[in-house]
Order: C-alpha cells, then structure tokens, then sequence
C-alpha cells in the first residue's frame, strides 16, 4: 500500500436498476457513512463520465474514479478532453481509469477494430501524460499518430491514471509508468499474487462482486451466470489460468464453446463461486471484503448485485461503519 494512503471503501454507480437521477440522495449520504470512492464502468449501461460528472456536483468529498474506460473505443484527444473537464470539476478527486476492455465491447458492439491491447493502453496512458501537463503532443506511438494536439485547458490538477490490469505485462506496465492498476474477478487471496506483480508502492484497486443475502443458493446461481459470461472472455480466461484456476474451470469453457450455456453455468465450481462472489449478511460480506484489504489491496469496489431487495439500502448496509 502507498505509504500516504487512507483507508478506502468505494462504490460502484450507477446501482443496477437505479436511474441516475435517484441516486443523488444516496451518494450524498456515502461519505458520513464512511465510503471514500466512487467507481464508475463502462459496458453497457452508462458510460463512465456521467454519473461522476453528477456526482462531482452531488458531494464534494468522494473520490471519483473510471474503473474503466475503454482506450479504444475513443479517440485519445476526446479521451482527454472528457477526463479533463472531470478533473475541472472535481480538482484532486478524479481518477481516470482506462483498459483494453475486449475485442466483444470494441469491434462486436462499436466496430473498432481491436489493436494490440498492451500497446493500445500503453500509448493512450503515455499521450494522456502529455496531454495532461498542458503539452502539445505531435508525432507517432506504436499504435497511433497524433498532429499536434494540445488540450484548451489542461487540467489544474492532472487526475491520476490507473491501467486496469489482469496479468504481469499490464501490471508492471501500471508499475512503471501509472499511478496503480484496477482489477478484478479476483478471490482475497488472488490478491497476493497481483500485489506481488504490481510491486508495493502503487495503489491496487479492485471491484468487488458482493450479494447482500443469506440465500446462498440464490448468490450462487447470480455468480454462475456472471461467472460463465464473463470469465470465459479470453482475457479473463487467461487471467484464471495465471492464477491457477484453469483446470478447475475447464469443463465451464467446453461447455460454453459448444453453446451449451445451462451445462456451464451448472459446471462453475461451488468453491470458485464462493471465492469470487462475496454473499451473506452485510457483517459477513464486509468481513470478506476486508480480507481482501489484509492481504494487499488498497481500494475495494463494490458492486452491489441485485437479489430482489432495494440496492440503495444495500449500499447503505456494506458500509464500513
């Protein structure tokens, strides 16, 4: 952990299910109950910008941060430009996390063609450097070129700039030339191996998938879905094999690409799901997520998932006090 860091609770907005123009109440109240950070995403719902660009006006307290922001699916200068005008916004709260997300979100659903992620996220993370300091940027990267470019108004106070990061290249990638890296789909103890990686004195951030029940059948069976959607991916699937879970998750991938989705939901593992979905009473799920802090991460995210009850309460409930 950076030696000068707080203890940090985030949440991630917008709640599933909650319109954005509701949440103003809640996240007004997060940081008397102890939250410091809020996260947004950026898949298919919201983009990243706007419900921070809303909070930033809703509290001036909370830490503001993409977790993430794809690096292909803009242009560097709209990139900058966009994360700029939060920086205005929010001086010294904003952090702008970007990521290669993956070729589904960028060609299948924007019809981007996928460049080589680690180069992509490395030049846009070395142009956004440039372009924060209030430099013109002209010339070539590895992956693009730029014709002298320079923000109308740089920011005041550049926001920090975290790489979303799965494996060792992109972690000692955010070692080298980041301020830390976000991951996640991660167990507490996965939590070492990427620390480990990332080396001590860069913040690690994580989101964190967090069911506020004690049906742990019902848990289960949301971690299933999300799991076989996602972990399949090939980066997540190359992510798990790293971390030593390839095996176990074999017959969950065969059965996905034979198009058998029920056989692999059924196939995840029961101990995989209780590793990777935090479920129980709100006092369980926070004893959980702190093991994640114990064994090295900086900044839990929870994402809060639906189980039919009011996600704003459930917010207010994983409170750290």
């Amino acid at each position: 952990m950076p030696a000068d860091a707080q203890k940090r609770w985030g949440l991630t907005v917008p709640l599933t299910g909650v319109p954005l123009r509701d949440h103003r109440a809640l996240i007004s109240s997060l940081f008397e109950l102890g939250y410091t950070d809020l996260w947004s995403a950026e898949v298919a719902g919201a983009d990243a910008f706007t419900p921070l660009v809303l909070a930033s006006e809703w509290d001036q307290r909370l830490r503001l941060g993409t977790a993430v922001v794809p690096v292909h699916t803009r242009g560097p200068a709209a990139l900058a430009m966009s994360a700029a005008a939060l920086a205005d916004l929010a001086p010294g709260r904003f952090v702008l996390g970007i990521g290669a997300s993956s070729e589904t979100i960028v060609t299948g659903w924007n019809g981007i063609a996928y460049d080589p992620p680690f180069a992509r996220t490395r030049d846009v993370l070395r142009f956004l450097r440039q372009a924060f300091a209030g430099e013109k940027v002209d010339g070539s990267f590895d992956s693009f070129t730029i014709n002298r470019f320079r923000l109308e108004k740089a920011p005041e106070v550049p926001p920090a700039l975290m790489l979303a990061a799965l494996r060792p290249q992109m972690l000692r990638l955010a070692a080298r030339e980041a301020d830390g890296a976000i991951t996640n789909w991660l167990s507490a103890d996965d939590v070492r191996q990427v620390r480990a990686e990332l080396g001590a004195d860069k913040e690690l951030a994580a989101r964190i998938f967090v069911c506020v029940t004690e049906d742990a059948e019902m848990a289960r069976n949301i971690g299933r879905f999300l799991i076989a959607t996602y972990l399949t991916v090939p980066g997540y699937a190359a992510f798990h094999d790293w971390l030593g879970r390839g095996t176990a998750m074999k017959p969950m991938r065969d059965a996905w690409a034979a198009g058998d989705r029920n056989a692999a939901m059924a196939a995840v593992p029961v101990e995989i799901l209780d590793d990777l979905i935090v479920h129980g009473t709100p006092e369980q799920c926070r004893t959980h997520i702190n093991r994640y802090v114990e064994n090295g991460l900086d900044t839990p995210i929870i994402a809060a998932l639906p189980t039919g009850t009011n996600l704003v309460d459930t917010a207010r409930a994983l409170a750290p006090h």
